[in-house]
């Protein structure tokens, strides 16, 4: 799970700060403010460590088939406002309660250009409860590998360069010696970390009549959710123990949101083509034949259960194209598989309802503060700014940004207002006809 984030001169962000991360972590704000930049930081990180090539430093993108996001070049992700070096970072910290004696460990990277235009790490700082590690680039392309408070480094040359930027190549580990596999254990954790994140964007894809199944799980929903299909399909056709357990938990979910009382996974004759049917009232449709938000809020129930255990999911805007009771119960989905399955959510949205729901579950003890981050993401000028909204035992917002769900008492006053006008002088026209 990741503890914290902190960007600098990154996009719209001159400094994050520390931004802290729980269990269940909700992003509001205006529109092109900069949250989705808190999670493409993370992407951009994700799709670096998962480069073919090892020696890649940042993966900006640019493959359509096995990156998530094409980042342009290095302008393209520094903050106009950088002054001299001209210089981007991306650090953030990390708990896993399955690593042994490695539990804890943080990530800071600093990014610059060189005078060919491509990006180059500056500096690479790895850290656990007790060792910092940090590789800093020198002169032409070398690298010095610092170990601790340590005054001369352990190693440095061009062949000692930062790999995929998380983790030091074959020769630095070696003249490590035995901090080496303390270093390899640490990119290793933060390698996982990376890759253990599921995504899904705000644009889902829209159903098909039927689907082609290949007999296998998928690796990946993919940003647009194409595999949650699939991963349906498995769940309902493959033997073993987890049979039907992805089928089943989504199915209860669109029970408890009142879109459907049941989701089944029907074959179509002998082929190797299946269909999903939505039952309700006792009626049977087509995924296709339902209402839109079925289909886009499927993936989002599917990686709350297909996402491994201990990995985070990043969600964009999860409501979209849902009734006011759904968009409240993707709350409850949040914060119950959370708990349920170890899983950390990180949501960008700007639903009043699911954030209301997140509000009264404090308030039930149903979640605790500790367990739960707001943020709110504003800009100011050209600059993007957070802030932290803080909640008490009871739900209550104590520092709440005025008007960005609008003023439903105002509103309430004006409607209330206009009535009693329109009410005044229809009985001003009843008292002047002659009688």
């Amino acid at each position: 799970m990741f503890t914290r984030l902190r960007l600098t001169h990154f996009k719209a962000w001159k400094d994050t700060g520390d931004v802290a991360l729980k269990p269940v972590t909700m992003l509001l704000g205006t529109n092109s403010s900069g949250k989705s930049t808190l999670l493409q930081s993370l992407l951009l990180l994700k799709q670096t460590v998962q480069s073919a090539d090892r020696t890649v430093q940042l993966n900006l993108g640019g493959d359509e088939v096995n990156d998530l996001f094409n980042f342009g070049g290095f302008d393209d992700l520094l903050n106009e406002a950088a002054d001299q070096p001209r210089q981007f970072s991306i650090a953030f910290g990390f708990k896993r309660p399955d690593a042994g004696a490695l539990r804890t460990g943080s990530f800071e990277c600093v990014y610059g250009q060189t005078s060919s235009g491509s990006v180059a790490i500056q500096s690479l700082t790895l850290t656990t409860e007790s060792h910092r590690f940090r590789a800093i680039r020198r002169d032409k392309g070398a690298y010095s590998v610092m170990v601790g408070d340590e005054p001369q480094p352990r190693c440095k040359g061009r062949n000692h360069a930062p790999e995929r930027s998380v983790a030091l190549p074959a020769e630095s580990i070696a003249a490590l010696g035995t901090d080496g596999p303390l270093v390899e254990d640490l990119s290793l954790a933060i390698r996982r970390e990376l890759t253990g994140i599921s995504y899904l964007g705000p644009l889902r894809r829209k159903p098909e009549r039927d689907y082609p199944w290949n007999k296998t799980n998928p690796g990946d929903l993919g940003s647009d959710g194409k595999g949650a299909i699939d991963a349906l399909l498995a769940s309902a056709l493959l033997k073993g123990e987890q049979q039907n357990a992805v089928v089943e938990g989504v199915s209860d979910w669109l029970v408890r949101m009142k879109l459907a009382d049941r989701l089944e996974v029907r074959q179509q004759g002998r082929s190797n083509r299946y269909e999903l049917v939505i039952h309700r009232d006792g009626i049977a449709c087509n995924l296709r034949d339902v209402g839109i938000g079925v289909s886009q809020v499927l993936p989002v129930l599917v990686v709350a259960y297909f996402a491994a255990p201990g990995s985070t999911v990043l969600l964009e805007e999860p409501e979209i194209h849902l009734h006011p009771l759904a968009q409240s119960v993707l709350a409850e989905l949040f914060v119950e598989t959370s708990r349920a399955r170890n899983i950390q959510f990180i949501v960008e949205t700007h639903s009043e309802h699911l954030f209301r729901r997140m509000q009264t579950l404090v308030a039930r003890q149903t979640i605790t503060p500790a367990d739960a981050a707001m943020y709110f993401v504003e800009r100011t000028g050209r600059e993007a700014n957070l802030m932290a909204l803080e909640l008490d035992e009871s739900g209550r917002v104590g520092n709440w940004p005025e008007g960005f769900f609008g003023d439903a008492l105002g509103e309430t006053r004006e409607q209330t207002a206009l009535a009693i006008k329109r009410a005044k002088e229809m009985r001003a026209k009843v008292a002047d006809v002659p009688r």
